[in-house]
């Protein structure tokens, strides 16, 4: 006679069913007979194609690299900026609608351009020419009524924005301005778009500085300097510049730190040796006579 199976006692044979479940959700096999990719695992891998898709992995990726780029203070205030600034550059949303809105859109984008540029100091070239890429494109975004392309108004307008900002003087900037600006309706290639954008960036730290050399030859009563001193100052400043062979902007920042306060002295020793009475220079002279030769030296547009 046959024995009986002896039944397993209940909480046994709930474990081995536990077993089997998670055994099978492991293993689950599709029609053909194949082994299936386990549920979270094809969720998983679908959330990232998603995310791949539709840009957030490259725009999370391109955000990151600008906190890297700019080392801000405050990073998490940074990226608030920054995806608050990422609206503006979809070419869908440029140039459409009535003159008004249009007017404040392009106020916008020269905003948000504006705001890129000055993520990277000029030094860093490599940052500071991928930022200037993407101010390029953010102002070329075209709409229905507008064909995708910078414009000589748009890129003189973003000049003007940039010296005035700056807090240079417009007598200082002005001669600049009308060497490099471009036509309201001549294109402008992106290679003129980032020299104009140096040379700007480049000429307002060389007032910068030139307004320091003032604030040394400065009479802290009159609020003027001594023409003289002011002179053999701007001599060999020039000199220093004339050096330079190389026609970059950059450069002359580099002509004018050679400037050592050895031969400043010497030569400003050999100004005051008359000792005879001397006209006021005032700083806006100054600056617009330093500027002068800084922008000498810059080659015009076209």
């Amino acid at each position: 006679m046959a024995a009986l199976p002896v039944p397993l006692p209940s909480a046994k044979m709930a474990a081995v069913e536990k077993r089997r479940q998670a055994v099978a959700q492991a293993t689950s096999f599709t029609d053909s007979g194949r082994p299936g990719v386990p549920r979270a695992a094809a969720t998983a891998e679908s959330e990232e194609d998603f995310l791949r898709q539709v840009g957030v992995t490259e725009m999370l990726r391109a955000a990151l690299l600008k906190v890297l780029e700019a080392r801000p203070e405050e990073p998490i205030a940074f990226l608030a900026h920054y995806f608050e600034n990422m609206g503006l550059r979809s070419p869908a949303n440029g140039g459409a609608g009535e003159p008004p809105g249009q007017l404040l859109l392009q106020q916008q984008r020269l905003g948000r351009a504006l705001w890129h540029l000055r993520l990277a100091h000029h030094s860093q070239r490599t940052a500071f020419n991928n930022n200037v890429g993407v101010a390029y494109e953010c102002l070329s975004a075209s709409g229905r009524k507008k064909k995708p392309g910078l414009d000589g108004r748009t890129y003189s307008e973003l000049l003007k924005r940039i010296c005035r900002d700056g807090e240079a003087p417009e007598e200082v900037v002005a001669p600049l301005l009308r060497k490099i600006q471009c036509r309201d309706h001549e294109a402008v290639p992106l290679a003129v778009f980032r020299a104009g954008m140096l040379t700007c960036f480049v000429l307002l730290e060389f007032v910068a500085r030139a307004g320091a050399l003032y604030r040394l030859l400065e009479d802290p009563g009159l609020a003027v300097a001594d023409r003289r001193l002011g002179q053999v100052v701007l001599d060999t400043l020039e000199g220093a510049l004339q050096a330079s062979d190389d026609t970059a902007p950059a450069r002359y920042l580099e002509a004018g730190s050679r400037l050592g306060p050895d031969s400043l002295a010497l030569a400003m020793d050999r100004a005051l040796v008359a000792r005879r009475p001397s006209a006021p220079m005032t700083r806006e002279e100054f600056l617009e006579k330093a500027a002068a030769l800084f922008i000498a030296k810059v080659k015009p547009v076209g």
